[in-house]
């Protein structure tokens, strides 16, 4: 049984097109796969903790050496990085917001990207400096943008800290197999915008299935 993590950064409980898109994705993972794992994390609307002076000190301070304030002050770090650790699939819809992620992702990274837990330094490459730590995941961004145009070689990609970011740290901790659905042009009129979530709602489709595909023929070859 493959675990998926679904993580949610979305403001918005209503009409937020991102969480549509984690809704579509749990509808078709429950449906495809005979046993289902499913782990839900909330960002948009609970509180993710920042980064302070405490929890700089508890993260430098040796795991032996840890008080139990230290680690009542990393519980929340430790417990967003279990749930990536034991994940296969990481599901992460956000919305972007001026031209970059909510602030409470943002928290959820500074959370999970630690030295020695997520990542660590390689001094043998200096062209390639960190190693990532979680490793043999997939990642599926649900993304939606109020405009169009932010991919690759379209006008607005310049502008684009969303996804490149996202690609960026998540690959860091070893995630490098990442996968991008978006619904672009929110703001448009509805006419508009229909087709738009429709492609996007077709990506899920065809992901979910690639994945239940490659599930039945590995359990194949195992069974040989």
């Amino acid at each position: 049984m493959k675990k998926l993590l679904v993580i949610n950064a979305s403001a918005r409980k209503e009409h937020s097109h991102s969480r549509t898109l984690t809704d579509v994705f749990i509808n078709h993972w429950t449906s495809a796969q005979q046993d289902v794992g499913i782990q839900l994390r909330e960002l948009g609307s609970t509180h993710v903790p920042h980064l302070s002076e405490e929890w700089i000190i508890a993260n430098q301070t040796p795991a032996s050496n840890r008080t139990e304030k230290h680690k009542e002050v990393l519980s929340a770090s430790d417990a967003y990085i279990k749930e990536l650790r034991e994940a296969d699939v990481i599901v992460l819809g956000t919305p972007m917001y001026n031209w970059s992620i909510p602030s409470s992702l943002k928290a959820y990274i500074d959370q999970v990207l630690r030295l020695n837990e997520t990542f660590k330094i390689n001094t043998a490459d200096p062209a390639k400096p960190y190693t990532g730590l979680l490793q043999n995941k997939k990642l599926v961004l649900l993304v939606a943008t109020g405009i169009q145009g932010y991919e690759p070689g379209q006008p607005n990609a310049h502008l684009n800290f969303q996804t490149t970011y996202l690609e960026t740290v998540f690959g860091m901790m070893g995630i490098e197999d990442i996968h991008v659905v978006r619904i672009s042009g929110t703001s448009l009129d509805k006419e508009a915008l229909k087709g738009n979530i429709e492609q996007a709602y077709q990506q899920v489709r065809s992901f979910v299935k690639a994945m239940e595909w490659q599930r039945k023929t590995t359990q194949l070859k195992e069974a040989y």
